[in-house]
């Protein structure tokens, strides 16, 4: 395993580095520094974000272990009422230190860092005396188990016999972390698709000990190997047990509104996206977008449509219920060409070598050389969301980045199926595989990693990563990928209505109660989004909050900064030097990004 000396000397190794200046290698102009910054602010602050690094990641030993600080491997997280009172005193001691430093004294990129880890802190108290997940979503619990083995086996950052060690402590801890979980759960507070969610998940531990342990468990001998054994054997009664609770008393004892109301939600929104705009902002700049945006594909149906035989009315001044008909004939066309039920991930493997040839030839972006591989998602992670881009921590150097699809549930019908297949057609998947990997999550990724300060790698910013991998959609469409095809232009649209809806329907859900059928209404008529994918959101802004509007925040601040720095750059501004840069500051926040290269004040 590797040794505790390396994760901490990497650790201060790169905490100190963030006292200069960024290591921006691009072409485009840099900002300059705004004061010269005091010497022992600096240091006041490098110490303490380092207190701060080592004591939350002792306090979240699984983030710790998926993060690349293997100090933790063993351990497991405590959510006990001790524990959660440590977390909090914890967090209220480094809050009352981070104050008392004067930020102006600090180098631009340490306010950075200053800014986003007093978000963290801020959010960490909030989360766990006001939002109170711990007492009423058992995903908390769930994701914890999961990850808890997943993060070791995963990856080989260590030997398999090391990583299976780890492995048996934290199989031995996990009928623990049940067990807190049955003690903590309120079920009158407990939504009832988070209770149904967590009793389908949980079976996923097991799938994980079949998948990654077991065929590997002859690889300890002696005591080792008789230690795994008991631990499996133990894990695998306490998740029948615990199956019989969810079963038997969680779920038909779920009363809880998975609504969480306007005040929480306002609350999480500012820490989730660190964004300028409130909640009335981004509402009414999404539905201005949205009528934008159907409208740009009621242009490419008049394209594809023209002179075809049945194509619906296509005036150039078209009412809304003309719009919608023919965008939906137009759409059809690219619904014909879909993937087989069973070559869904070999045709993400295609898109994504595609999309990958198509970028370095455009040199839209520096290329990293970092290891991808497509994978299908873990059971105990399915029901949330179709796909995901899981990238190593920021102390795991060199180890693959995974792009993981979730399959189509066996037990779904031939209608479901085809639902599905129409959704993600085979121009949608070319345009998940932008999103997800080239040149969206996981280049960004890749290049986030590879500045120096850990605490950034860390508290990367998901508004900035969601935000970025739309972004690239768009740039990838305006560079004329698959050959300028006008259906590929429409699905890129299409893809994008999602990120606009789910702004829209995140607070309309959590804040103005909204219905199913008026969620349904958002998706299917006026974003387009077939059956089966509209239903999956349904679900997933019942699970989620505040996470949905990262992509379109995210994606309008990037589009804000890149104008910004056109007009500033003139005919100077070139697409490569000015996305490197971009990319070059780590992931904060994008607000933050757009101070440095725009020379703004810090806020």
């Amino acid at each position: 395993m590797r040794t505790s000396l390396l994760a901490i000397a990497m650790l201060a190794a790169t905490l100190a580095a963030c006292n200069g200046q960024n290591q921006n290698t691009s072409d485009a102009p840099t900002a300059t520094m705004a004061a010269k910054p005091d010497p022992a602010a600096e240091a006041t602050f490098a110490e303490l974000s380092k207190r701060w690094l080592d004591g939350w990641l002792r306090l979240n030993p699984v983030s710790a272990t998926q993060q690349g600080d293997h100090r933790f491997d063993s351990e497991l997280d405590d959510l006990g009422v001790g524990a959660r009172k440590s977390y909090v005193e914890f967090s209220k001691a480094m809050l009352a230190e981070l104050d008392a430093i004067d930020a102006a004294k600090l180098s631009r990129e340490n306010q950075i860092d200053a800014a986003i880890l007093r978000n963290q802190i801020m959010s960490d108290i909030w989360g766990m005396d006001t939002l109170q997940a711990w007492a009423w979503d058992p995903q908390l619990y769930s994701g914890l188990a999961g990850g808890a083995i997943y993060n070791l086996m995963a990856r080989e950052f260590a030997p398999m016999p090391d990583r299976l060690k780890s492995a048996t402590a934290r199989m031995e801890k996990l009928p623990r972390l049940f067990a807190q979980m049955r003690e903590n759960l309120d079920p009158a507070r407990v939504p009832k698709i988070h209770a149904e969610t967590v009793a389908k998940q949980n079976s996923g531990v097991i799938s994980l000990i079949d998948q990654f342990i077991a065929p590997n468990a002859g690889q300890l001998q002696g005591e080792d190997r008789t230690r795994l054994d008991a631990a499996i054997a133990g894990l695998r009664k306490a998740v029948e047990e615990h199956q019989q609770w969810l079963d038997k008393t969680l779920v038909p004892n779920a009363k809880g509104d998975f609504r969480i109301g306007a005040k929480l939600y306002d609350e999480k929104l500012k820490f989730a996206l660190m964004s300028s705009l409130s909640r009335a902002d981004i509402k009414q700049r999404a539905e201005a977008e949205l009528s934008r945006v159907r409208g740009e594909m009621y242009k490419v149906a008049q394209q594809v449509l023209k002179d075809r035989p049945g194509a619906p009315e296509l005036p150039e001044q078209a009412d809304e219920a003309q719009q919608q008909k023919a965008i939906e004939a137009a759409l059809e066309l690219a619904y014909a060409e879909k993937p087989k039920r069973s070559d869904v991930v070999d045709t993400a493997k295609q898109t994504l070598a595609q999309a990958s040839e198509f970028v370095r030839a455009k040199d839209l972006v520096t290329m990293p050389d970092d290891p991808v591989e497509i994978i299908l998602m873990p059971e105990f992670q399915r029901g949330v969301a179709v796909a995901y881009c899981d990238a190593p921590g920021p102390l795991d150097k060199g180890l693959k980045t995974y792009y993981a699809i979730s399959p189509i549930p066996e037990d779904w019908s031939d209608e479901q199926t085809d639902s599905f297949l129409r959704e993600y057609n085979t121009r949608m998947i070319h345009l998940l595989s932008i999103h997800e990997a080239m040149p969206g999550h996981y280049l960004e990724g890749a290049h986030s990693a590879r500045h120096p300060s850990v605490l950034r790698g860390v508290l990367r910013s998901g508004m900035f990563a969601e935000g970025w991998a739309v972004y690239t959609e768009s740039v990838m469409m305006d560079a004329g990928y698959l050959d300028n095809d006008p259906l590929f232009r429409l699905m890129r649209y299409k893809f994008y209505l999602r990120a606009i809806a789910n702004a829209i329907l995140d607070q309309g859900v959590h804040v103005d109660g909204w219905t199913r059928e008026q969620a349904m209404e958002l998706m299917v008529r006026r974003t387009f989004q077939q059956e089966r994918e509209a239903a999956g959101k349904w679900n997933r802004v019942n699970l989620t909050s505040a996470q949905l509007p990262t992509y379109f925040v995210g994606v309008q601040e990037h589009f804000d900064l890149r104008s910004a720095m056109e007009k500033k750059l003139g005919k100077d501004f070139k697409l490569k030097p000015y996305h490197d840069q971009v990319l070059s500051y780590g992931a904060p926040p994008v607000r933050l990004v757009r101070a440095m290269m725009l020379d703004e004040p810090i806020r």
